[in-house]
């Protein structure tokens, strides 16, 4: 019993391994795919792309930009009354030495403009506050918006390529980093740039000597800051796809967390998230320590030069003004340096040196939000279904067909090849074959989820892919395997089919799909609440309400996608009673390995590989003796001819 837990821990441990070279190896490919994609997307471009949101608030940003130079140059301007504040306070010292009498009032005059100033100053940081405000929540609720309308309308491809997590990870955790970044430091970098020019001139003006010891630290800092910079920006982008793959971890563990305690995985689920968190938390690390050095060298440069300005200001004092080496003078003043300017110079030097160092500071949250800001952006640039503009109305009257028709979703693998096929209005059609063969890829065809890429479908002689999506998908009523339900009543979740329908008509569409016996013994009937994606009822009861909702759309087209996979026996006759019922009048096609909802089709089409390889009538096929009578015979458990077993376990 000792040996036992060691011998687990190494196999569990090998496993983490073996999982950590794959997602190694994923990795590595990922970011070869990227590789592009992040030379197109560059920190300028995405500053510029979210400057024009901003931009859509003019006059509101302007207030913010106004009151920022504002407060920049009351903070400019400040300096100047309280070195004439010092110079007079020393005026007066000497007086008082002298055997004078001092005049407090003097000083008046510099305190009522230091007050007005600094006072002005809180004033206006207020208004630029409460201003910005307003702008980060319309930035915010513009991208939001535009990401809606952006996954309404990108084709399903793309989130059949996409985790969930990520996808919600864009919407929620990168906006609300760009909405934190707008907020607290748009309005530091605008009064930062605004005071460094500001000030500038001002150093110039007050002596241009000691403001070259000041600028000639500058270029050396900007070349040091800018290449963190773009080291840091790549590991935030790095930061924040890993973010997205964590958000899609917990998700996939969360929605299927009932298999997980089933298969007492919870171990596993553990170590891969683990295994996520530990990649994030390295990347985080790298990116915050990187920008964060800015910082401290900044500040390193500022002090060097306060330095070199107290040291020469001090050597200017005593002197006169006259600064010379070796008895030559490099720089004369006209006139002495006084303890009031010197003290201006320094305080202009450290306001110089302040904003940089702010902006240094605040660099990681803009790489970080300017990597958020990438993730959003690339999301827009996702090609989106498009359809062209036509007035043309689709109406089913006589047949649809399929026309050479073939279709992959990758160029190196073919799944459907030269599918020819006529269905008559009023048929109900059956679609049966191996696991994979292609018959969801032929109903996603049907609904334009994908477009074919060779050949054509049309509709009473109307390729579909001259109608736009919504006016096609009118036509059809679609029930799948995987059911959804929202969180509200049953009424609504059924009423969802069709908005405008009258209780009387989600009533009957109930009776005929079996739904109406097990929702009167609820509680509550039609109105009992729905929990999330129906936790508080059965797969079957969930799958006959979705039944339901689309026999209330009453199509032309009905498809059926397993429709009575998770109900039992009894209710799967209930079910097909109603679906006799509905299916009068209107074309119908059926998706299912359970026999017995087929035999009633009046064309059978047995698919494997993409391609018809039998069809007709139940009758017909199982007389054929092929590969329909095979797996006839296999779901039932008679006897199989060698000749006629299938390759694909059913």
């Amino acid at each position: 019993m000792k040996n036992e837990t060691p011998i687990l821990d190494s196999k569990r441990l090998e496993r983490l391994e073996r999982r950590r070279a794959t997602r190694k190896l994923r990795y590595s490919s990922y970011r070869e795919i990227r590789k592009g994609e992040e030379k197109a997307e560059s920190f300028k471009t995405s500053a510029k792309r979210l400057a024009g949101y901003i931009l859509e608030q003019k006059t509101a940003f302007a207030i913010v930009v106004i009151t920022c130079a504002i407060s920049a140059l009351f903070n400019v301007i400040g300096p100047t009354y309280i070195g004439d504040a010092l110079d007079l306070l020393n005026e007066q010292v000497a007086i008082k030495l002298n055997g004078g009498s001092i005049s407090p009032e003097a000083l008046f005059p510099c305190i009522k403009a230091l007050v007005i100033i600094y006072g002005g100053m809180a004033v206006f940081s207020f208004i630029q506050q409460y201003v910005m405000a307003g702008v980060t929540a319309k930035v915010v609720r513009k991208l939001r918006e535009r990401i809606n309308e952006k996954l309404s309308s990108l084709p399903l491809k793309y989130y059949d390529s996409n985790s969930k997590g990520d996808i919600l990870s864009r919407i929620m955790n990168d906006v609300d980093n760009i909405s934190n970044t707008l907020q607290h430091n748009l309005i530091s970098i605008v009064s930062s740039i605004i005071t460094i020019i500001g000030v500038f001139i001002m150093m110039v003006i007050t002596n241009w000597f000691l403001t070259l010891f000041i600028v000639v630290l500058v270029p050396f800092t900007a070349v040091i800051a800018l290449k963190v910079l773009s080291v840091s920006r790549k590991l935030f982008k790095q930061q924040w796809d890993r973010t997205g793959e964590l958000n899609g971890h917990v998700e996939e563990i969360y929605t299927g967390h009932k298999i997980v305690k089933i298969f007492g995985q919870e171990q596993l689920a553990e170590d891969e998230f683990n295994d996520i968190n530990d990649e994030l938390v390295t990347v985080s690390r790298k990116a915050q320590f990187i920008s964060g050095t800015i910082g401290p060298f900044i500040n390193l440069m500022d002090n060097v030069g306060y330095i070199l300005v107290a040291i020469i200001g001090g050597y200017l004092i005593v002197n006169n003004g006259v600064f010379s080496v070796g008895g030559n003078v490099i720089y004369d003043m006209g006139t002495a340096f006084s303890i009031g300017g010197i003290l201006t110079f320094i305080t202009y030097s450290k306001l110089f040196t302040s904003p940089m160092s702010t902006l240094a500071q605040i660099a990681n949250t803009i790489q970080s939000c300017m990597a958020s800001a990438e993730r959003v952006f690339k999301l827009f640039d996702e090609e989106s279904e498009i359809d062209e503009p036509t007035s043309e109305e689709l109406t089913f009257n006589e047949e649809l067909k399929f026309h050479d028709v073939s279709f992959s979703y990758s160029p190196d693998k073919a799944l459907m090849e030269h599918l020819d096929l006529t269905v008559k209005k009023g048929s109900l059609v059956a679609l049966v074959g191996p696991t994979g063969a292609g018959k969801t890829t032929f109903v996603n065809l049907l609904m334009r989820f994908y477009d074919v890429t060779g050949g054509k479908i049309t509709i009473d002689g109307k390729d579909i892919r001259t109608v736009k999506r919504d006016d096609l998908r009118k036509l059809y009523g679609m029930v799948l395997q995987e059911t959804w339900l929202f969180d509200g009543t049953i009424m609504d979740n059924i009423r969802y089919g069709r908005l405008d329908a009258t209780d009387e008509e989600v009533y009957n569409s109930c009776r005929l799909s079996g739904a109406d016996e097990f929702i009167k013994m609820l509680p509550d009937g039609y109105n009992t609440k729905i929990t999330e994606n129906g936790e508080n009822l059965s797969g079957g009861q969930k799958q006959l309400i979705t039944i339901a909702r689309a026999f209330l759309k009453n199509p032309a087209i009905l498809i059926l996608d397993e429709a009575t996979s998770s109900v039992d026996t009894r209710t799967e006759l209930l079910v097909q009673k109603g679906m006799n019922e509905v299916m009068k009048g209107r074309t119908n096609f059926v998706v299912a390995h359970r026999l017995s909802t087929i035999r009633k089709a009046d064309e059978i089409l047995f698919i494997d590989n993409g391609t018809i390889r039998e069809r007709g009538t139940h009758e017909e096929l199982l007389a054929k003796g092929g590969l329909y009578y095979a797996m006839y015979e296999s779901g039932f458990g008679g006897a199989v001819s060698t000749e006629h077993t299938l390759s694909t376990d059913y």
